[in-house]
């Protein structure tokens, strides 16, 4: 077995791309949206874990130049690196989600944009639970995906080929509040990524809340 083979299929897909992925949805309004709906409930200061990191921007850079402490997490090692240069003040950390230990009430705020869709749904359904359980009660979740009726389907993304799983709307948002997670407002929106090589996509962005005091 080769050391690709061995990896995470979205770290291969996730290396390939770097800074292209950061250039190609740049310009999505609906995300910085969805990052100023966090920004605005958070006290200062708060802990924040971002879940498929990427470049760092615009997630991790917007929630510390807004004094937030983030650790962000990702199985790319290229995506790490960037996030790490681009975003000093962040803490980033080369780790797959589903085989991560966190610390049950560890966090203020948990987001995960768009980090599921390489995932069976079996574990997208148990890393949702995993984070809903990092929250401390009463703190936030910000979760995008593509919300799709798909499982396990090869396709192509920005020129890379994937094999992509996830929920229709209504099937994603039982996920997360079966999760133990109240969800406060829903987004959708259609994006097209500045990318030859991307077509336009369904985006949904939930606002959740983890039950309790």
């Amino acid at each position: 077995m080769t050391e690709e083979d061995r990896r995470a299929p979205a770290a291969v897909v996730f290396d390939a791309l770097g800074l292209d992925y950061e250039k190609a949805f740049a310009s999505s309004g609906a995300h910085r949206a969805s990052l100023q709906w966090l920004l605005d409930r958070l006290e200062p200061g708060s802990r924040v874990l971002d879940v498929g990191s990427g470049t760092g921007r615009p997630t991790a850079q917007t929630l510390t130049e807004a004094g937030h402490r983030v650790l962000g997490v990702d199985v790319s090692p290229v995506m790490v690196d960037l996030a790490s240069r681009q975003v000093p003040a962040a803490e980033f950390r080369l780790a797959d989600v589903r085989e991560l230990s966190l610390p049950e009430g560890g966090f203020d705020a948990v987001c995960v944009y768009f980090s599921l869709l390489q995932m069976s749904r079996a574990e997208q359904t148990e890393v949702v639970g995993g984070l809903a359980r990092a929250l401390r009660p009463g703190g936030f979740a910000v979760l995008a995906t593509v919300p799709l009726d798909v499982e396990a389907v090869d396709a192509v993304f920005m020129g890379q080929p994937v094999r992509v799983t996830s929920f229709g709307a209504g099937d994603f948002t039982t996920v997360v509040t079966s999760a133990g997670l109240t969800v406060l407002s829903e987004e959708h929106a259609t994006f097209a990524p500045a990318h030859p090589d991307a077509v336009p996509e369904p985006h949904l962005f939930l606002h959740c809340r983890r039950d309790g005091d």
